[in-house]
């Protein structure tokens, strides 16, 4: 009965025996209830009453049922009714159903069966309530806002993806462009990923995703796709899988590269057709999704090397987007460690925590391998081991810093130590060499690819091929 509590039914019949005996029925069962004789007396009630369900029946002296419904939805979208008639026909239901009606009873009526009915559409309530409270933090979490730093490449990445933004917006159909993000792990591809779906026109659509690298390669065609009963030995039943799970919205597929051939193949046809089939299947389906992968490995080399296709690249790298990692941003490390340093300073009740210059200092000085993901982590830490409101160079005791220069080869007194221009400098070189071919200047530099043409595009350099 506890569940019950709160719950409010609205009865609205002529038959005042029928609706006493089910107001008085539905009070045992712990809801609030209310009668009214006409659809006129139920609507003046309905501002002041609110219910979570109004019971309607159709035969009714002045306005009929269809009509008052009609008028509660006008008055309340949100409005859920019930039907309730005597002379039911298949005609009446359907169009019940089509005004809105959450459902349709014919009397005389069995109160266990309306008991039954008013918990499940209750349930359901309260389920769709959740789930949109968790859709509601989910979208809050995410957003361009969310992708945090001030350097000159953050800067361009979070204008790139405003201008996609913009020119998504004036799609008809809003079936934007697959999107391939690039970084190294822990860069941020998952927060771009969400950006692109939660500011973009498919926002009120679900957000599914799928790291390719998490499970073991047969099994991510088969979470991906779904499955028949009966498709391989433990498929005792069908399942959707998460394509069909984010129909109307965007499937973010990480570490893409490790997808395999079987899987590959599946990708593409979607991609292509906007279809798929289930393991097991005799037909493809529908489906409107939007595609966003991610990867830390060149797909580039990788289809030189034949481990993944070279038309399911091309499909997936429409549009492409860089996220450099944190050693090439610069002041970012220090503006990236205070906010988590204030998130997790929140999350365990610290109050205002700030960094020591030492603790700054050690920050600047660390390469960070693990990227923001290491930096987030390693705030927690500091969080959880400092004493006062202060973290020192005592919290961060364990990072290594960058090795100081050889004092068998001393600096000139004259070298320029601008790391931009000395950058500049070298992939300048290493394109003279090359005859300005990217791959080779790539190898020359010790990078990859598709690292090498971010860096050109951030320093506005020219390469032949």
């Amino acid at each position: 009965m506890s569940e019950r509590a709160g719950h409010a039914v609205l009865i609205i019949d002529d038959e005042a025996a029928l609706a006493r005996n089910l107001a008085t029925f539905l009070s045992r069962q712990g809801w609030d209830t209310r009668v009214a004789e006409t659809a006129e007396e139920g609507l003046a009630l309905y501002p002041e009453f609110r219910p979570d369900l109004v019971l309607l029946d159709h035969n009714l002296p002045g306005m009929d049922g269809l009509q008052a419904l009609g008028r509660f939805k006008a008055m309340d979208p949100d409005c859920r009714v019930v039907l309730m008639t005597g002379f039911g026909s298949v005609d009446l239901a359907v169009n019940a159903l089509k005004s809105g009606a959450l459902d349709y009873l014919s009397k005389p009526l069995a109160l266990g069966e309306v008991r039954l009915l008013i918990e499940r559409l209750l349930s359901q309530d309260r389920l769709q309530r959740t789930v949109h409270y968790y859709a509601g933090r989910e979208a809050a979490g995410s957003g361009l806002d969310k992708i945090v730093g001030d350097s000159i490449a953050m800067h361009q990445l979070r204008q790139r993806i405003r201008q996609m933004l913009a020119s998504e917006s004036q799609l008809e159909d809003a079936d934007g462009p697959a999107v391939l993000i690039h970084g190294e792990t822990g860069t941020g591809k998952e927060l771009v990923a969400r950006a692109l779906h939660f500011d973009g026109p498919r926002r009120d659509g679900p957000f599914v995703e799928l790291n390719c690298g998490a499970l073991p390669a047969h099994l991510v065609e088969a979470e991906l796709f779904g499955y028949e009963k009966g498709a391989f030995t433990d498929a005792r039943q069908r399942k959707a899988g998460l394509v069909e799970t984010a129909e109307g919205g965007t499937l973010f597929l990480d570490e893409i590269g490790e997808a395999d051939a079987a899987t590959q193949v599946k990708l593409l046809k979607l991609l292509e057709d906007k279809r798929f089939r289930r393991l097991g299947g005799l037909r493809d389906q529908a489906v409107d999704v939007r595609i966003v992968s991610a990867t830390h490995q060149s797909l580039e080399k990788m289809v030189a090397e034949g481990r993944f296709r070279a038309d399911l690249y091309y499909r997936l790298r429409i549009v492409e987007l860089q996220v450099p990692p944190l050693r090439e941003r610069g002041e970012d490390v220090i503006v990236l460690a205070r906010h988590f340093l204030a998130h997790h300073a929140q999350r365990y009740r610290r109050g205002e925590m700030r960094l020591s210059e030492g603790a700054e200092q050690r920050l600047r000085a660390h390469r960070f391998p693990g990227n923001v993901r290491e930096l987030r982590n390693l705030m927690e830490q500091a969080v959880l081991l400092a004493t006062t409101d202060r973290v020192t160079e005592l919290e961060l005791a364990g990072l290594r810093t960058v090795a100081p220069a050889s004092a068998d080869a001393p600096l000139d007194a004259g070298s320029d130590l601008n790391l931009e221009r000395a950058e500049r400098r070298l992939i300048e070189e290493a394109l003279r060499r090359s005859e300005g071919n990217v791959t080779q200047a790539s190898r020359l530099l010790g990078v990859s690819r598709d690292t090498l043409r971010y860096r050109l595009e951030r320093l506005g350099l020219r390469a032949t091929g």
